[in-house]
């Protein structure tokens, strides 16, 4: 995988790749510097019609727009080079949801040929609150379960602990003042790390919960694993103690689900209620949570009784 760290960069990681033809899945708000054969401007999308002129897919944006260029990658082939502007690490990943324009999940898949990354911290100056803590959280989530997820690594863990440091210091930081540069970058990083840890090891519980309720509704992917990693946490701290215990230590919390909760107050989230989620369809999404990979990776997968039970608890 290629990084860089300016969108200035972007150029010569595309010549890099050996490409010239490069086509853009982003928003028409984004401006880069290449002289690209086309665009997709319709994000999220179940599909994209690439033109067969094109040698590499670029993707702008959050993790919406990188499913989405990502997606598109795994049916063509075309290698996807990421520019996040947001802090939810799917450039990182293989994996990636197929979503419909009104945000609800509708298929997924693995397969995309990732090749580059390009962050730059002057894309993420204007991110609101909401998609900031949001985003962060799910990158937080990234480093916590990268820490127990069955298969796990010490390159995995070492870059998981990093990145949750990194997110844990800055984020108030960050809210507090948003345009400043040197803790959107130490954010920005943090995500980083956490996406790394994402692709060498996978996710767990607390994805799964945030997966089911999020692609059911809508509802944004962040603000989900906002609410559902402190419960994630309080289960699995009585199956892998040890593991939590370090992910408390890198965030300086000796309470790390209640370190979470409060992180998660920034940006606005308390209760799954507030985003309109009804109480009655809490038992058909503990089953859905408890057929994802996510919670079959767990180091114990919880049972549908137990998911109910920890959606209830947020609710």
């Amino acid at each position: 995988m290629i990084v860089r760290w300016s969108l200035g960069e972007l150029p010569s990681v595309v010549d890099d790749l050996g490409a010239s033809r490069p086509f853009l899945v982003a928003s028409e708000r984004w401006t880069l510097p290449l002289d690209a054969v086309g665009r997709w401007s319709e994000v999220p999308a179940p599909a994209v019609d690439v033109p067969p002129a094109a040698d590499v897919l670029v993707a702008v944006g959050g993790g919406s727009a990188i499913d989405t260029a990502k997606h598109a990658s795994a049916q063509t082939g075309l290698p996807v080079v990421s520019v996040p502007t947001t802090y939810s690490g799917a450039e990182w990943s293989q994996g990636f949801g197929v979503r419909s324009p009104d945000r609800k999940i509708v298929g997924g898949g693995r397969g995309a040929h990732l090749a580059g990354i390009v962050y730059d911290v002057e894309l993420t100056l204007g991110l609101p609150r909401g998609e900031t803590v949001g985003t962060a959280l799910n990158a937080l989530a990234h480093c916590a379960e990268a820490l127990y997820v069955q298969g796990h690594t010490a390159e995995g863990d070492a870059h998981a602990l990093e990145g949750a440091r990194l997110i844990a210091s800055s984020l108030p930081e960050v809210v507090a003042r948003p345009q400043g540069h040197g803790a959107r970058e130490r954010l920005l990083r943090g995500a980083c790390q956490g996406g790394q840890a994402l692709g060498l090891v996978g996710l767990a519980l607390a994805h799964a919960m945030a997966q089911a309720v999020g692609g059911r509704y809508g509802l944004p992917h962040g603000a989900m694993n906002a609410l559902c990693l402190p419960p994630a946490l309080r289960f699995n701290s009585a199956i892998v103690p040890d593991a939590v215990a370090r992910l408390g230590d890198a965030m300086g919390a000796s309470d790390p689900p209640a370190r979470v909760e409060q992180l998660a107050r920034l940006g606005g989230f308390e209760r799954l209620r507030d985003f309109g989620v009804p109480e009655p369809d809490l038992p058909e999404l503990a089953d859905a949570a408890a057929a994802r990979p996510g919670n079959r990776a767990n180091p114990r997968p919880a049972t549908r009784e137990e998911i109910y039970a920890l959606l209830k608890s947020i609710y």
